[in-house]
């Protein structure tokens, strides 16, 4: 694979466009997650899933990392699938991960990925990862945008 600043900006697109799949599994998560939390999540729209998209390729360090793992991802297909099972999950959890952010964000995107995968089905004419790749963008963004009401507030656990 030959990434460059042009198959960069190929893969945000791609992303970007994403959104009629990716947002509605990221409000899902958001709302199962919420239940067994006990705690409201706000929604998010495809506006804003769009913006911080951007956001994330804006970081020229990060869009770069992003997009090779997207296009992996969206490339990868194994015979019979199941032989490709770790592969697609390990990919599909560091792009999660990575597109999540510092900790503790990174850490709760990756398990994040896990859920949001158990509900991420692709058709059978599809590649395999790109299930797993629908569920890391769902599980990344998810952590990234507002709404949590934890990351709302300010820390019980600053020092000054």
């Amino acid at each position: 694979m030959r990434l460059t600043p042009a198959r960069v900006a190929d893969e945000r697109d791609w992303v970007r466009s994403r959104s009629e799949t990716v947002v509605p599994l990221l409000n899902e998560v958001r709302d199962e997650l919420g239940t067994v939390f006990e705690t409201d999540v706000d929604h998010v729209t495809r506006e804003d899933y769009r913006r911080e998209v951007d956001a994330v390729f804006a970081d020229g360090d990060l869009a770069v990392n992003v997009a090779a793992l997207v296009a992996l991802l969206r490339d990868l297909d194994v015979e019979d699938d199941y032989p490709g099972f770790v592969v697609d999950e390990i990919l599909g959890r560091e792009l999660a991960a990575t597109i999540a952010g510092s900790q503790p964000l990174r850490t709760l995107g990756e398990a994040t990925f896990h859920y949001a995968d158990v509900h991420t089905h692709g058709n059978e004419d599809e590649n395999a990862g790109l299930d797993d790749l629908e569920a890391a963008l769902a599980a990344g963004f998810q952590e990234r945008l507002p709404g949590w009401n934890w990351t709302e507030r300010e820390s019980p656990f600053s020092v000054e």
